[in-house]
């Protein structure tokens, strides 16, 4: 059985600073779904495992770093659907496997360890079939579900919140699928804010239009990519002391790869008025908790 979205739910953030600036800023809990298969991957994942088991195939490849959610939930999602799962990861096979690729290991999933120069080439027809040679007729998932049918699923975040008067919808952005995604399912009066944990994420536009499949101009997406903290899963003392403190005033976790540079991104956006009086700001907790397990022990409160 793949987890139950039912469990996921709304949360209202209470702060002076949101008074003040007479905005209000809520949370969608899609981390309460699962801890690995949660937040925004079961998403992103559903009409590629929809397919995979309508066409009876019965072994997905995918592609992820060190540090990737997408392959965790991958994997846990595969075992789950009897499905057998194989990752090609970024990078030579280090000294000690992140927690994360541990969980995935844990799940059944086969890692296949490879430089990062040869991990550039992985949409490369040669290297594609390559991988074909080597583990047979496999479904084939783009690293964190990049590909139209990935943002297809992301879309169905919004069936969560349909009935809403939401002006912003916030969430942290790594290959730009969820925002994506969201941008083909929010009303057009809507904005989504988009806030890329790499450093020099420059192409967000170019890869949305690839996305949904359309030539569209969005003026409704806002990207604030000030926030990476030096790029992907790197992190600060000051980030971490904002994980601590999101616990200590709101009781909610964060990881430290996405969901607290997105919501550090917000807040301090709101401090700078880049939200108008009277907005109502939804940020989408996209899971990703069992990443901070990497974290040295007794980094964070929860």
């Amino acid at each position: 059985m793949l987890p139950d979205i039912s469990k996921a739910n709304i949360e209202v953030l209470h702060d002076e600073l949101f008074i003040q600036k007479q905005v209000t800023l809520s949370v969608l809990r899609l981390d309460k779904i699962h801890p690995a298969v949660s937040g925004n991957k079961l998403f992103k994942l559903h009409y590629f495992l929809e397919e995979a088991l309508a066409s009876k195939q019965d072994t997905i490849l995918t592609f992820g770093g060190a540090y990737s959610n997408h392959l965790a939930a991958t994997a846990c999602a595969c075992k789950a659907l009897n499905l057998k799962s194989i990752a090609v990861v970024r990078g030579e096979t280090p000294v000690t496997i992140s927690h994360t690729l541990q969980e995935s290991m844990d799940n059944g999933m086969h890692l296949k360890f490879i430089s990062r120069q040869q991990f550039s080439k992985k949409d490369d027809i040669d290297f594609i079939d390559d991988l074909k040679k080597e583990f047979g007729n496999c479904m084939m998932i783009p690293e964190g579900g990049y590909a139209p049918a990935g943002a297809k699923g992301a879309a169905l975040i919004m069936d969560l919140i349909k009935y809403n008067s939401y002006s912003h919808i916030c969430t942290a952005s790594g290959t730009a699928t969820t925002t994506a995604g969201l941008l083909l399912a929010v009303k057009p009066v809507q904005m989504v804010v988009s806030l890329p944990v790499l450093k020099g994420m420059t192409d967000n536009k170019t890869r949305i239009k690839e996305l949904t499949e359309s030539s569209t101009d969005f003026k409704n997406l806002l990207i604030l990519d000030e926030y990476h903290f030096g790029g992907y899963a790197k992190k600060t003392a000051e980030l971490i002391d904002f994980m601590n403190d999101c616990w200590v005033k709101y009781r909610l976790p964060l990881d430290f790869v996405y969901t607290a540079k997105m919501l550090y991104g917000v807040i301090d956006s709101i401090q700078k008025d880049r939200f108008a009086k009277g907005s109502k700001i939804l940020c989408v907790h996209t899971g990703g908790l069992q990443g901070n397990k990497s974290l040295p022990l007794n980094s964070l409160l929860f």
